[in-house]
């Protein structure tokens, strides 16, 4: 793989249920395996300042953060916890329910927006991730998803879920590359890309190409790997999905792996 290969990190989401009662041993067994970020989406009770000094300690990056778009009554102390962790991209999504109509689109690109001013004013960005309720609808010959695009500010930038493009029946790979330089994260997943309560695979095992996901588009800045929920140990799927990322050249990772 010519050019620039990206990072990898973990979304913690994965391991949920451990990191709900020691955040920071999971933490530690991720740095293990040798990803190079996290993508929290909860602290747990943990002071910001606690996990951005385990994060450090263990060498981690923070390549993003899922957290509400900070556009309500609780947009500043969104945004003031993320400020001191440290977070640069707050990472969110609509519910599928605003995708049923084009008013209910507009309305929630609004939000997003509101969002965006927000995070622009205290040094960071928005970006968009992904479910399948954005390629449900089309509206004027246009997926319910590449209108909510259009509407949002340029600053709002896109982290794809191929996983859940597949599900909605659609090629991860040319959605990813049609997204140009505003796709910057790609949550990667694989499995047999039924519906929300799938079960995911080692990458390779399940329906996706994952390979031509990964290297759809040259502007990604993170691989993020993802899994909602497995019948594999968690951590065992994540090092398997690991060294098929970077013994393939597809991300770069702190432990090294042989080519395969």
């Amino acid at each position: 793989m010519s050019g620039h290969v990206p990072p990898v990190a973990a979304q913690l989401w994965s391991l949920h249920e451990d990191a709900s009662k020691d955040l920071l041993g999971v933490l530690e067994r991720v740095a293990e395996i040798g990803f190079a970020a996290v993508e929290p989406i909860s602290l747990y009770n943990h002071p910001p300042s606690v996990v951005r000094s385990a994060l450090d300690r263990l060498g981690l990056g923070l390549c993003s953060m899922h957290v509400p778009f900070p556009s309500g009554a609780d947009a500043a102390a969104v945004l003031d916890g993320c400020a001191e962790l440290g977070v640069e991209t707050l990472v969110w999504s609509l519910e599928p329910e605003e995708f049923g109509t084009l008013d209910g689109v507009l309305a929630g690109a609004e939000r997003v927006n509101r969002a965006a001013a927000n995070a622009a004013a205290r040094g960071m960005r928005i970006a968009y991730h992904n479910h399948f309720a954005e390629f449900r609808n089309e509206f004027g010959g246009r997926w319910a998803y590449d209108v909510l695009l259009a509407e949002l500010d340029p600053a709002v930038v896109v982290e794809l879920d191929t996983y859940w493009v597949a599900v909605a029946g659609l090629d991860p790979a040319r959605v990813a590359a049609g997204l140009g330089d505003r796709l910057e994260f790609t949550h990667l997943k694989d499995g047999p890309a039924t519906g929300m309560d799938d079960h995911m695979v080692p990458f390779g095992e399940g329906t996706v190409d994952v390979a031509a996901a990964a290297r759809a588009n040259p502007a990604v800045r993170w691989h993020i790997v993802e899994a909602d929920r497995s019948h594999q140990d968690m951590y065992e799927l994540l090092r398997s999905c690991y060294d098929y990322l970077v013994g393939a050249g597809l991300a770069t990772g702190r432990r090294p792996v042989e080519a395969s």
